[in-house]
């Protein structure tokens, strides 16, 4: 019995040794080899549930159309995937950046870097540096705006403690006091109820604001200043083999122009003009 017990034990610590070794070892090739694909020879990519415009148009991501959409399949090509490789998964916003093992290889929906995200996911080279925007009231004079000059003597609203009254108070200088808020909900109701002829928030606020708050809204064009704005990436599994082909992509094609060129199509031309 005893002899048969100290058996039966060795062989448990043996079989937990084998275990240990395949754990460290499993879906790697060494040390460095990092997370691998999801499903070999294809690349999947997230993004969020529902995704809105101009990030993906009509919701549906595998279009290619829309300023994310579109920066994903380019992105794809640079590693050599075809269309036809990359398949589409949806995930909330939070469950994209909590730690934790992740049904994707790439996820996009306006993840702006931080050092306290870096803790539990990877990042990409930045692909998009968000812009403030000026929104307005369909049917005022501010919404016919078509150049900073147009916006001079109207009334603006910002929120307190955002980057969008710096700019504003740089770019555009209006001829009157800017109107400060306590949140841009409060910003959104004084333009709904006259109080200011438009307000200014962050680009993919502005969108928010126009398709979600306002019935009859309108956004009347970016303004041209980065300051401030947040760096917009790719979020990949922490420690994926990925991380650095992805940046090496999203970096070719922000020096190749094909990242300004998107911007201006899905984004410009959607709608938000840059206002000079």
């Amino acid at each position: 019995m005893f002899r048969t017990s100290r058996l039966v034990a060795t062989l448990a610590v043996g079989a937990a040794a084998m275990l240990a070794l395949s754990a460290c070892t499993s879906g790697a090739t060494g040390d460095d080899a990092g997370v691998g694909a999801v499903t070999e020879g294809k690349l999947t990519i997230a993004t969020g549930e529902p995704a809105y415009a101009p990030w993906v148009i009509d919701d549906a991501p595998e279009s290619g159309e829309g300023f994310e959409a579109a920066v994903a399949y380019a992105v794809a090509d640079e590693l050599g995937y075809a269309k036809d490789d990359v398949e589409w998964v949806r995930t909330s916003f939070d469950a994209a950046i909590a730690p934790g093992p992740k049904d994707f290889d790439l996820n996009i929906q306006q993840f702006s870097v931080s050092d306290e995200r870096k803790q539990a996911v990877d990042f990409s080279s930045p692909y998009y540096t968000t812009t403030q925007a000026v929104v307005a009231a369909g049917g005022t004079d501010a919404a016919k705006a078509t150049s900073i000059a147009d916006l001079k003597n109207a009334t603006i609203g910002v929120a307190s403690g955002t980057t969008s009254l710096e700019v504003a108070e740089q770019v555009i200088a209006p001829t009157q006091e800017l109107q400060v808020f306590n949140s841009v909900d409060d910003t959104v109701a004084a333009l709904k109820n006259g109080t200011i002829d438009a307000l200014v928030t962050d680009l993919p606020g502005a969108f928010y604001v126009r398709d979600a708050q306002l019935d009859d809204g309108v956004i009347v064009g970016q303004l041209d200043s980065q300051s401030g704005g947040d760096d917009f990436a790719f979020v990949l599994p922490k420690g994926s083999a990925l991380t650095a082909d992805v940046t090496k992509a999203v970096d070719a094609l922000r020096e190749n122009g094909t990242l300004d060129q998107l911007a201006a199509e899905w984004i410009a031309d959607q709608g938000a003009p840059v206002l000079k």
